[in-house]
């Protein structure tokens, strides 16, 4: 299994910048493809972005293109969100998960693995 742990959330005014990270427990970590989901208060959890194995490939919902930037570091473990031009409503809990199977990897439901979660919240 893979332990997941978020950092880096936190308060910024609307315009600015935030990078999170997750770090990843094991020695597979390239294994695994990343992504990156929210949820903000009332609402389920939705899709940011993702990366696979080796980095080659990046896919982002239509909000984060653009703006949000997803990258891995696989001899350190450890997957980032570069999130530029932040709005307020890209005000949530930011999840980092993982996926071993080959799952639909734009939805929650096709990852194996969860962080617990980073808040961010950008005031306007």
């Amino acid at each position: 299994q893979v332990q997941l742990v978020e950092s880096g959330g936190g308060l910024v005014q609307a315009g600015g910048s935030l990078r999170l990270s997750c770090a990843a427990s094991g020695r597979r970590f390239s294994l695994y493809r990343m992504g990156w989901f929210r949820q903000a208060p009332g609402q389920e959890r939705r899709f940011v972005a993702a990366i696979s194995r080796l980095g080659d490939s990046r896919y982002y919902t239509d909000l984060a293109k653009g703006r949000f930037t997803i990258s891995r570091d696989n001899a350190k473990n450890t997957v980032f969100l570069q999130m530029n031009s932040l709005k307020p409503e890209d005000t949530a809990v930011y999840y980092c998960a993982a996926d071993e199977a080959g799952g639909n990897l734009y939805q929650a439901r096709g990852y194996d693995y969860w962080g617990q979660g980073t808040q961010v919240t950008v005031s306007s």
